[in-house]
């Protein structure tokens, strides 16, 4: 890694310029902060969002049902056929007309999502409802949201230490801006008399 190439500047040598120690200390500033603050950041992200998702996932189990449906009718409707690669099987099942118990007690009748590739009138299947019997999309297992949360963790650990060696390369890009100026300064004040100082011309 770049961020450590700055660290042998700390090496006693009549040629060390004030600029080289600090590009070495923001080199080694970066690298304590990728080290020590972007598995901190990681690490709390993660553990917010594993909180709000798990919560997310109970509320989901308390509001929503699984009932038993029966198909009435095959669907006149056509059956989903999305790309194969991308589609859930779900989206790939027929849609049939069928009819449900809501968990107040209420009939309903409407198509859905049959989960079946070819099902027949009389057949059972699982449908997922809310609280008035529409029906919802299955809750969110609690391994998913965990899933999700250390991704989050990961996604802002490693924005973490991009951000830190952005803030490292643009301080170097300062401290090359200023030693460029002092030479130029040196060189303008040496210039003029560069080659003939002491041979008496």
């Amino acid at each position: 890694m770049r961020t450590i190439t700055g660290l042998w500047r700390w090496r006693g040598n009549p040629l060390r310029r004030a600029t080289d120690l600090l590009e070495a200390w923001v080199a080694l500033s970066a690298l304590l902060a990728m080290v020590l603050v972007a598995p901190m950041v990681g690490a709390a992200v993660g553990a917010s969002s594993s909180a709000a998702l798990n919560r997310a996932v109970q509320v989901q189990h308390d509001t929503r049902h699984r009932v038993q449906a029966t198909v009435d009718k095959i669907s006149g409707q056509a059956r989903i056929d999305p790309d194969p690669e991308t589609a859930s099987e779900r989206d790939r099942t027929a849609r049939v007309v069928a009819d449900w118990q809501a968990p107040d007690g209420t009939w309903h009748h409407g198509t859905v999502p049959s989960g079946m590739t070819h099902p027949r009138p009389g057949d059972t299947f699982t449908l997922w409802v809310d609280e008035r019997g529409e029906p919802v999309r299955k809750p969110m297992a609690t391994g998913t949201a965990g899933v999700h949360a250390g991704l989050a963790g990961i996604g802002a650990a490693a924005a973490t230490v991009a951000l830190i060696e952005g803030l490292r390369r643009l301080a170097r890009w300062q401290l090359l801006r200023r030693r460029y100026a002092r030479w130029d300064t040196e060189w303008a004040q040496a210039g003029p008399d560069w080659g003939r100082t002491g041979t008496g011309s």
